[in-house]
């Protein structure tokens, strides 16, 4: 099964018990109603980037669905907690892209978002044999991979809380759900 579209979510669940925080976390990001798969980090080629509603219009509750998914959580109290997933497309849509995904303590959601983009861009462009200096800062490698015109698109979708000040769970999510192609209808 090779995907043919993904989109992406992100949610927030707090609750006293762990795992209520995250189903509350699922349900803010649209995703409650699907038994998920976690995969690792692959942008399948010719897949088309959709927006959340068309998406979760083709799938069906209880449906298996995979994603690639970051999830961070904490009950301490104020204490900052960001999930983020980046992804690189390459300029040649018939190439597979990357998706990576970042869960981190202390990093605003902004920084979290570009730190899982720079990976997913960085996975990519040793793919595609792009020179480039790992020491220089993101937005200067950024540049310089589009600039190659073999990546043509780089984002990320974040998430970020701080922990409940009452020592709640705080769950965090991003995620991107793949969308399987539909059964041919048989005759």
């Amino acid at each position: 099964m090779i995907p043919y579209k993904i989109f992406f979510v992100k949610g927030v669940g707090i609750h006293k018990e762990r795992l209520a925080a995250f189903e509350l976390c699922l349900r803010d990001a649209g995703i409650e109603k699907f038994n998920l798969v976690n995969v690792s980090s692959i942008f399948p080629p010719n897949c088309e980037i959709v927006a959340k509603e068309e998406g979760l219009k083709l799938l069906s509750p209880g449906q298996v669905v995979f994603c690639v998914m970051a999830r961070n959580e904490t009950n301490e109290p104020n204490r900052l907690v960001s999930a983020a997933i980046g992804l690189a497309v390459p300029h040649d849509k018939n190439l597979y892209g990357y998706l990576a995904e970042h869960h981190a303590f202390g990093m605003r959601g902004e920084k979290a978002g570009e730190y899982a983009e720079d990976l997913a861009a960085t996975m990519l462009a040793t793919t595609l044999g792009i020179p480039f200096d790992p020491n220089q800062a993101w937005e200067e490698r950024e540049q310089q991979y589009k600039a190659s015109g073999l990546i043509i698109k780089t984002t990320n979708t974040v998430q970020s809380d701080e922990g409940n000040k009452d020592g709640l769970w705080t769950c965090v999510v991003a995620a991107a759900m793949f969308v399987p192609k539909p059964p041919e209808a048989s005759l």
